[in-house]
């Protein structure tokens, strides 16, 4: 079996388990904060959509690096570490992103503000998936 294309698939399997783990935290979230706005008769807001679905983009690095782990001739050893370690980095931050979604949702929906503040701290979040991307990227070019 070649390690190289262990770690390609687990690039992109690894990332989305943690985009479905940040979804589910965050979506949980804004399911709770709608039904606080609907028992308190105030409007739901749908915004909360977004931090519920923040997380998913890390599925996409996921597919992203896989691609360019395919399509790489470095050392197989190499390919598994990187896509390992990268994925890793990718789920976790879509984990944390779920959970700084799923504090942003709930603020929001019972202040009705700070939007802005909110979705910067889950923006950080991403961050470190787009780091452990383009770095990845860079390692293997």
């Amino acid at each position: 079996m070649n390690l190289g294309l262990l770690g390609t698939a687990l690039a992109m399997g690894i990332a989305a388990l943690g985009s479905a783990i940040g979804i589910g935290i965050a979506g949980q979230a804004s399911i709770g904060a709608w039904k606080k706005c609907y028992m308190s008769n105030k409007a739901a807001p749908f915004i909360l959509t977004v931090f519920a679905g923040a997380p998913l983009t890390q599925t996409i690095y996921g597919f992203l690096l896989m691609q360019q782990l395919k399509a790489s001739t470095a050392d197989p050893a190499f390919l598994f570490g990187l896509a390992i370690a990268s994925a890793i980095a990718m789920a976790f931050s879509a984990v944390v992103q779920g959970k700084a979604g799923a504090a942003g949702a709930d603020a929001l929906a019972e202040t009705g503000k700070g939007f802005s503040q909110y979705i910067t701290v889950v923006g950080l979040c991403e961050t470190v998936a787009l780091f452990a991307l383009v770095f990845s990227m860079v390692a293997l070019a």
